[in-house]
This record gives C-alpha cells, structure tokens and sequence, in this order.
C-alpha cells in the first residue's frame, strides 16, 4: 500500500481515531486481517466472525508491529474506529488505487475465474509489476485487501469479482472501478440462490455495465448469454472464443498426450501456436480470455503464446497434477466445483488417462457434493454421474452423504455399472477403498466443493503412497 498517516486513513474510512499518540504515524506495511501476517507499520484490520473477533488480537498485532487497528470498538491499543469495518476497509481501497491510476483489469464468470485470473497475472507480470489476489479473494473483503496491495510501482491490478446475489458485482466495481472488464461465461454455479442462469447473467453483466466509455468489455463469443452483454456496456467490446467472429480465437484445438490443449491463437494482429502447461480442453477458453487482455494491453501476438505456453497454475488444488513413485497419478482439484468445472474435469481425466489406458492404467473419478445448486441438484449430481458413464470413467467412486449419493445413482442407471461405482461415507473410506486398489498407471480425480474438504483425499493419497491417515492432516 502507498504510505499513509493514521490521521489520513481516519478521514478516509470517516472514522475516530483512539489511544493514537502521533496521528502523523504512517502505515507502511500491509492491510491484513490476520494477527499472524501482520509486519511493521501494518493496519490490522479487526472482523468480528462467527468463530473469532478479531478485536480480540488487537494488542496481540500492535506488539507484533502493527500501526494502528481498524476496528469497530476501542481496544486498549491505537486505533482507528468505524461503524462498519467492510465498508471501511473498501473506502480506503478506492482512495488508494484512485490516487496510483494503476490499470485496473476485472473478471468475473461462473467457472474458471481463478485460473484467468493466473493466467492474465503470469500474462501481465512480464510488462510491468502486476498485483493479483492470491487465492480466490473475490469478495467485498478479499477484493479491496487486494487493491491494497498496489503500491507507487504497480503497473496493473487483477482483480477477481465473485457474486451471489444480484448487486454483489456492482458493489465491487464501485470500490474499485475498472477499465477493462471480462466475462468468462454463465453457468450454474449459485444457481441455488440467484433462481437460474438469467438471474445469473444479469449479475454477471454488471461488471461491464460499470466500465467507462473508455473501457474494454472482453467478452466469451461462445456463451450466448456473456455475449449479449455487449448491449449492457458504453464500453469498446472484444470477443474472444472458437467462434469465427471471435477478435481472438483458437483454431485446430486439440490435447497432447498427456492432456494438455495445443491450439492456433489468433488476433487482431497475427496468429502463433501456443501448448498449455494446464490439463484439460477447458482451459482454451481461459487462455483466450487471457490473451485477449494481453493484446489489449499491448503485448504481440509471439510474446501472448510463449507466456501462455509457459505459464502454470499459481492457486492450489486447481488440476494440480502429482505422480506417485508408484506410477499413480494424483490430480488435485478439490478447491471448488460446479457442474461446468466438473464436467471439464471428468474430460481433462480421461484425456491424461487415455496414454496409461493402453498400459492397463485407469481413470479414477473420487467427486462430491456440488454446493447451492438448489433445486438443480439432484438433475445436476445424476448429470454428472451419467456422464463418468458416456465418458467411459473406469471408476466413480462418490463421497459424501445424500448428494453424493445421486452421483453415484446417475452412473449406475446410466450404464448399470453395478461394482465399478461406489458410494463411500466420508474421505477415510475413499482413501481406504484406493489404497487396496489403485496400481500402477492409474489416474486419480479428485474434485467437490470447498466445503467437503475433499482435498484430504488427495493430501492421503500423496503421502508416502501407503500411509498417514486423513485425519493426520
């Protein structure tokens, strides 16, 4: 963050500064909202959760270093205190990236934000300093501490936009106003609350809705609803996807044999070939997105394919691919899922099982529940389920109570699998059931949302090969 007195940040954020000796002190380090993270000249930032107020690590942080705490109470320490700390913690974001003119570029989607979101900043980073949120930290709080990391020498901020309700975009695009919009697609994901995929575009649209006349509305050629965004914004748009009227395009798509997408980018400017390091034909549509930022942004056709062809995964349990000593390949994908990233999922599985297919290996899917699908759910889990069947999955193996359960009822009417699907209790017995049988060449799925914590799964698997237990983690 750009250095800031206490005295300045209470007249941003319209608070009362207490116990505060020398308002003149200024902040210098980062805006953190945990005790742990806090360095010298931080601005603690006190939440009062359901399992802990951090009001309660406000002295705790000021003897670690911390300038001042922003909070809602006096606490015996300096602080600067408000009414409403998120509201406070966004005023001081958009008085920050207000006063650096920092190029501000957003995305939002139903699926694949965090994976653009690397993409653009592995994209980015090589024209400039780029401040990208780490993580999936896409809210009215995870949002503004990012922009708070930009300080006199960032070039470009990233900036993530999640949503669950109509309204929640167009309150991040108010804290931080970007220039250059994207919209990924308009799937399911929160179906539960926003009532179907209108509802959901509609809050998606907002992102380009927010941009100035001045700006760039990027937006998926591909997905009707995402494409007729393009009459909700006073912004220039560009179009990326397959579509031959996409601006930037992929043509002769295709997976190598380990599962990654080769394809021909197109632009404006030239064309070049371009192998991704990320598994599964999913991941097209998100490296087009990113280029088509780029190319906005001034990078050459050459420079966007061999940054895309090089580029990684930076957030964790996104695709992340480990093979065991054994020959067992384990892919972690357990940060989140919906029907959209499941589905993508199931297909990067079998295109990276079918080189180990002809050696006798196999294709594991270990998947869960798929949260806030409301009444969509059953129709959604049985979908899933069907297609691990048309897909020719060697083995679902569904985890997890009554959802869970739909997953695996789906294989079975689809293809009457009888014993090559199961439905297991919990993450232990997934673990127990793979270890009797997983062998050599096999590939392991493993994917449900963040709140199964199915990553256990994966962590068990990946430890020693044989041993450690999921509770051990």
């Amino acid at each position: 963050m750009i250095a800031l007195s206490l005295a300045e940040i209470a007249e941003i954020v319209g608070g009362h500064a207490y116990d505060i000796p020398d308002p003149s002190v200024t902040v210098t380090g980062p805006v953190v909202t945990d005790s742990r993270a806090v360095e010298p000249g931080s601005l603690f930032v006190a939440f009062a959760g359901e399992k802990a107020d951090g009001h309660d690590y406000a002295r705790r942080s000021v003897e670690a270093g911390a300038a001042a705490v922003l909070a809602t109470r006096q606490v015996g320490v300096p602080a600067i205190v408000v009414d409403d700390v998120t509201a406070a913690l966004g005023a001081l974001a958009r008085t920050v990236v207000e006063r650096l003119g920092t190029e501000v570029v957003a995305l939002t989607g139903s699926a694949g934000k965090t994976s653009t979101k690397d993409l653009i900043a592995q994209l980015l980073e090589r024209k400039g300093p780029t401040v990208y949120p780490a993580g999936n930290l896409n809210n009215e709080i995870g949002l503004p501490l990012t922009a708070l990391r930009a300080d006199a020498d960032t070039r470009y901020l990233v900036l993530e936009m999640g949503a669950r309700y109509i309204g929640d975009i167009r309150y991040l695009t108010g804290l931080v106003p970007p220039k250059t919009g994207l919209v990924l697609n308009v799937g399911t994901a929160h179906i539960g609350e926003f009532g179907g995929r209108e509802q959901i575009a509609q809050a998606k649209g907002e992102l380009v809705e927010s941009l100035p006349e001045s700006g760039l509305a990027v937006l998926n050629a591909d997905d009707p609803l995402v494409r007729a965004m393009a009459s909700r914004t006073k912004a220039r748009v560009l179009l990326f996807g397959e579509a031959d009227e996409a601006d930037v395009r992929a043509e002769n798509v295709r997976l190598t044999a380990t599962g990654q997408a080769a394809f021909t980018l197109h632009t404006p400017t030239g064309c070049s070939d371009v192998t991704l390091r990320l598994y599964g034909e999913h991941h097209v549509s998100n490296a087009l997105a990113a280029a088509a930022v780029a190319h906005e942004l001034g990078m050459s056709v050459d420079e966007i394919a061999l940054a895309l062809s090089e580029a990684g995964t930076l957030s964790r349990w996104r695709m992340e691919v480990t093979e065991r000593p054994d020959g067992v390949t384990v892919v972690n994908d357990a940060y989140n899922a919906n029907p959209e990233s499941m589905r993508a999922a199931l297909r990067a599985l079998v295109a990276m099982g079918a080189a180990s297919r002809a050696r006798g290996g196999r294709t594991w899917a270990v998947l869960g529940l798929m949260a806030e699908l409301g009444d969509e759910s059953f129709a959604e889990h049985d979908a899933v389920g069907r297609l691990a069947v048309r897909l020719n999955v060697s083995k679902l193996v569904a985890v997890g109570g009554r959802e869970a359960s739909w997953l695996q009822l789906g294989a079975y009417n689809e293809g009457s699998w009888g014993e090559e699907s199961v439905h297991v209790s919990d993450a232990q017995a997934a673990v127990d059931l793979l270890r009797s049988e997983l062998r050599e060449g096999d590939v392991v799925l493993v994917k449900a949302s963040r709140s199964v914590g199915l990553e256990q799964v994966a962590y068990a698997l990946l430890d020693s090969g044989t041993e450690g237990e999921v509770a051990a983690r």
